[in-house]
């Protein structure tokens, strides 16, 4: 498969870092099922679990979304950087990435072995989210410090 950028409705969020996009024109809709690119968060039966999936909801749910894929598949899941139009921002673009406010919000942990596809830039600015995030004691970081 190769690398493409799709514009997309998230309609479904499975957990942490799983969620299901409709793209396309309407009567020719294809669901999508995406793993946010570079990142690990806890399994369903893991503590911190709901609340990765509940900030990932916050985040992206019943959005229109821009999927930024690598081409590359886990599971039968495209994996994608995914990016939001912030409410407050003025103009249609769409310039938050997801798995980066996840990060830096202690939600989720930057997959490092999973960062092959990630520029030189999106390695750097990941890998400080997860730095500052452990520091702060944000999300997870605060489970794993009691």
């Amino acid at each position: 498969m190769l690398a493409a950028t799709l514009t997309c409705l998230v309609i479904a969020i499975s957990d942490g870092r799983t969620l299901t996009a409709r793209c396309g024109d309407a009567g020719q809709y294809e669901e999508i099922q995406v793993r946010l690119q570079g990142l690990d968060t806890p399994e369903r039966n893991q503590r911190f679990a709901n609340r990765a999936r509940e900030a990932l909801s916050q985040l992206a749910y019943m959005k229109q979304a821009e999927l930024r894929c690598n081409g590359n598949q886990h599971e039968n899941h495209r994996i994608c950087s995914v990016w939001i139009k912030p409410d407050e921002a003025p103009g249609p673009q769409k310039t938050l990435d997801i798995g980066l406010t996840l990060l830096t919000q202690g939600m989720a942990k930057w997959n490092q072995a999973d960062s092959d596809a990630q520029s030189p830039q999106e390695r750097g600015q990941y890998a400080f989210a997860q730095t500052e995030a452990r520091a702060c004691k944000a999300g997870l970081w605060r489970e794993h410090c009691q």
